[in-house]
């Protein structure tokens, strides 16, 4: 009860990102690094938003230190948020711009991968098109 009080009206000033697992695909650490960049990538982290600490954020998410600082690291390296010394850790001013384009990138190696499928399968260029273009049609009715 108290979790589905919880759900049905969190703090604003809360930080969230969505639940991550073992059973998940992808280490732990990842799924923190994909959590904190599709919400700055969407707008709902924004740039010099300040970010739990490594010890809290572990906490909330029943995960060691060492895997929320890896995440932290990672993410410092790709530019998307910054530590201050004795301050905290922080979204970039370039944090969405740079999650949007890792995504992008992302989007690309999947199309390449998805091309190569649908060629080896024997789909013309025609057929792939057609297929994208039902898939986009599905996608914009879903939203």
């Amino acid at each position: 009860m108290v979790y589905t009080h919880y759900m049905l009206s969190p703090d604003p000033q809360r930080f969230v990102i969505p639940p991550i697992s073992s059973a998940a695909p992808g280490p732990l650490y990842q799924q923190i690094i994909d959590g904190i960049k599709r919400e700055v990538g969407e707008g709902r982290l924004r740039p010099g938003t300040a970010l739990p600490s490594f010890r809290a954020l572990a906490e909330d998410l029943m995960v060691s230190l060492i895997t929320v600082k890896r995440a932290y690291e990672d993410l410092e390296r790709e530019g998307i948020i910054h530590c201050k010394q004795g301050l905290g850790t922080f979204v970039s001013e370039k944090g969405a711009e740079l999650s949007r384009q890792a995504k992008r990138d992302q989007a690309r190696l999947l199309l390449r991968q998805a091309l190569r499928e649908s060629t080896e399968s024997g789909a013309t260029n025609a057929e792939i098109i057609k297929m994208v273009r039902e898939m986009l049609e599905q996608h914009q009715e879903e939203d």
